[in-house]
């Protein structure tokens, strides 16, 4: 009898993960190894297959405009897509239905890049169908790791989340070592279809666990949502009165709350229009940076790399971060007096990014004159990056959520990631121009990082002028102090 009521004591106390946990990491390691594996020799292979497969070196400059216009646009609709795949998740379909239906489609998109590995128009077709799948999935996934915990188990959800973004990295790490050597000896049509593979693997571990799911019903379509409040306000800026905030207006029509929520992701926002640059520098990491790998000295510890797997370095240097500043110096620049705010994160990490194209555009200008740098070089460069990762992408994350009541997190988590495709966009238009002869086509080889690195100077001064004015927010500080008064008054 004592025995039988320590084990229910035991049950009650101890708390278990959801059974569906491993269907959902098994998930996102595979399909984050066929995202980042196809991506990795994305622009290589445009460039060899069909801007310049005689490999003139008068073609060259186009050529690679014109393959980096077609990376940049697929980012920018991949990044673009999570808020649409939110809606229809939220609105509409629930989570599981959209995961599984865009992972669907996400596998067509991967046999349609093996298929027509030598028609162009159909490529691209390919290119659309995994944008739309890994951004459906992109917003949906991370929240269902959510969906699957209760109060009961609730202390455990950071340490799977822990596994959850190792899943991401691993995935990442493998596919970009994997995948480059599989295209050198084998070929496109590999290369693009063991992605394929992987992400069909990752449907089926999916709907392997369709009974085991905690599975949350749409809400249908909410009008209290940002984008409804907003267009309101400002189509009934007349009503504004004097002395109150022009959102204020829409508290006659929508919910008060949902309104002061709304006002807050809008001063995140003043600080988010600062980021499209980082994301506008960074995704040419695994574009512009990996064509300039081609013309490097790429031999390392006695081993010839391929162009395409020096950007491994980025992961690795960004795991390798993250405990390093969390733990050792932030705390130090804490006890310095020198106190890590999230504003002053963002602009360590925006001078480390223009650093890291200063590197860049040093070595572009050794390859301008016929000379082959070492790749430590552009190691060194994705150190510089990683850092400056860590400051601004990590950063961001916490920013968006500790700035934003428990209403809008999932907006501003949505919003985090059209500053990818932002950024995205702007460097799609920049190659279309150098492809074209238009405006930008000034800025060619090393003249294209340096206008990078003058961009984002001016966007850092401005910042540092703007940012002390900026109001800020600490919801989650104001929930603790409230949860602590509370307790304090019982």
């Amino acid at each position: 009898m004592v025995q039988d009521t320590l084990s229910i004591d035991k049950e009650l106390v101890e708390p278990k993960y959801p059974k569906s946990i491993p269907y959902i990491i098994g998930n996102e390691a595979a399909e984050r190894f066929s995202f980042y594996g196809m991506r990795s020799i994305l622009a290589t292979f445009l460039v060899a297959q069909f801007f310049n497969p005689t490999h003139n070196a008068a073609l060259q400059t186009v050529a690679e405009a014109k393959a980096n216009e077609i990376t940049h646009i697929f980012v920018a609709l991949a990044y673009a897509m999570p808020f649409v795949g939110a809606l229809m998740a939220d609105w509409f379909f629930g989570k599981y239905k959209v995961i599984l239906y865009v992972s669907i489609l996400y596998c067509f998109g991967h046999l349609l890049l093996a298929i027509f590995d030598t028609d162009l128009q159909g490529f691209r077709y390919g290119l659309v169908l995994i944008a739309v799948g890994a951004g459906g999935i992109k917003s949906c996934v991370s929240a269902n790791v959510g969906d699957q915990f209760d109060k009961t188990n609730q202390s455990l959800l950071s340490k799977v989340y822990g596994w959850f973004y190792f899943a991401i990295n691993s995935g990442s790490v493998l596919s970009t070592i994997a995948i480059p050597y599989i295209y050198e000896h084998y070929g496109a049509k590999w290369a693009f279809g063991v992605p394929g593979i992987l992400m069909a693997l990752a449907t089926i571990i999916f709907f392997s666990g369709r009974k085991k799911y905690v599975k949350l019903p749409p809400s249908g379509i909410n009008r209290n949502n940002f984008l409804f409040i907003s267009l309101y306000a400002l189509f009934n800026i007349g009503k504004k009165q004097k002395g109150q905030a022009l959102l204020d207006v829409a508290k006659d029509s929508f919910d008060h709350e949902k309104v002061e929520g709304i006002k807050a992701v809008w001063r995140v926002m003043a600080v988010f229009a600062f980021v499209p640059i980082f994301w506008a520098m960074w995704d040419q990491s695994l574009s512009e940076w990996v064509l300039q790998a081609t013309k490097l000295d790429l031999h390392m510890f006695g081993y010839q790399l391929l162009p395409e797997q020096v950007q491994t370095a980025n992961p690795v240097f960004l795991l390798s971060f993250i405990p390093i500043f969390n733990y050792g110096i932030y705390p130090f620049l804490d006890r310095m007096g020198l106190k890590t705010t999230p504003l002053r994160r963002f602009s360590a990490g925006l001078i480390l990014t223009g650093l890291s194209f200063v590197i860049i555009a040093l070595i572009q200008t050794r390859v301008d004159a016929g000379e082959h740098p070492s790749v430590w070089w552009q190691i060194l460069a994705y150190m510089v990056l990683s850092a400056g990762e860590t400051l601004v992408s990590i950063t961001g994350l916490e920013y968006a959520y500790t700035q934003s009541p428990k209403s809008m997190k999932s907006t501003m988590s949505a919003i985090w990631l059209l500053t990818v495709a932002i950024g995205n966009i702007f460097v799609a238009y920049v190659n279309n121009s150098i492809s074209n002869k238009g405006f930008f086509s000034q800025f060619e080889g090393a003249n294209y990082y340096w206008f990078f690195v003058g961009l984002i100077s001016v966007f850092i001064f401005v910042y540092l002028f703007v940012s002390p004015r900026l109001k800020e927010r600490n919801y989650v500080a104001e929930d603790e102090n409230q949860v602590a008064a509370e307790t304090t008054n019982l």
